[in-house]
Order: C-alpha cells, then sequence, then structure tokens
C-alpha cells in the first residue's frame, strides 16, 4: 500500500470510528490529525471537569489519552482494543485549558502493539504521559458490523 492510501485509510478509519464514538464527542473532542499509527486530539477542560482540588478529574485525562490511543491504533482499518494501559500524571489542568494528545506508535506487530500519548496544555506543557498496549480483534474499523 502506497502512503498516500495508507493516509486515506487512516483518515477513513477515524472518520467511521467518530462517527460511532459518542463518549469522545460528548467531552467535546477534536481529531486535529490522523495517519497510520498516530493520532492527535484536542480536548478543552471545562467547568464540569473539574475534581475538588480545582484541576481536571485525572479521568478525563486518561479518556482523553485513550481516545488518541483508539484512533491511532486502529488506523490500518483493524479492530483493535486496549489490552492494557497506564498513565502518569506530570501537571494539573485547570478549567479552559485547551489540552492536546499526541498518539505515536512505538511497535506493531503480529496482532499486538505499543502506542505512547503524551498530553500538553496550551502552553506545550506535558501533563500526562500515557501507554497503551494494544490487541487486534476480528473485523474492520470502517464496517463496525464485523467487529467482533
Amino acid at each position: 500500500m502506497s502512503e498516500m492510501d495508507a493516509q486515506v485509510l487512516a483518515e477513513e478509519c477515524a472518520k467511521a470510528m467518530f462517527a460511532r464514538d459518542r463518549a469522545s464527542q460528548k467531552l467535546g473532542m477534536n481529531i486535529e490529525s490522523v495517519a497510520p499509527g498516530k493520532a492527535v486530539l484536542t480536548m478543552t477542560v471545562t467547568g464540569d471537569m473539574i475534581q475538588g482540588h480545582g484541576s481536571c478529574h485525572g479521568g478525563y485525562l486518561f479518556t482523553l489519552a485513550d481516545s488518541a490511543f483508539a484512533f491511532a491504533c486502529n488506523s490500518y482499518d483493524r479492530a483493535t482494543v486496549a489490552s492494557g494501559c497506564s498513565i502518569d500524571y506530570m501537571h494539573g489542568a485547570k478549567e479552559g485549558d485547551l489540552l492536546t494528545a499526541t498518539a505515536e506508535e512505538q511497535a506493531r506487530g503480529g496482532r499486538t502493539g505499543v502506542y505512547d500519548i503524551t498530553l500538553t496544555n496550551q502552553d506545550g506543557r506535558k501533563v500526562a504521559l500515557f501507554r497503551g498496549r494494544s490487541y487486534e480483534v476480528r473485523g474492520t474499523v470502517r464496517n463496525s458490523e464485523e467487529t467482533a
């Protein structure tokens, strides 16, 4: 497959997944870019995301990173799920912050992959580091009826 065909496929997969991804939509996430094994998503921290210490609840940070991970590892039109992931929180995010999750494939072979996702705020400050491990299941991304 040519590089251009792989890029078109990644974009088609992201479009199909996002159309079904009500969670990411509801949280106001936007796909800024996708490419084979890569994805960049953004989300603005809203007042509803603030926890008792006045910063963004870690679950929302995890969710943004997890969504970027999903779009990156599903960019080959092979239905792929997380087999495990972890996150390290570096700096709190505040209401109004624009967060960017940048997902990059580190390794992919057989049915598994490893992806690193960096969350930054609008000033470029690292908010969190996330690592996801993926596993390919049956089916394709663009046709959800085939996905098991």
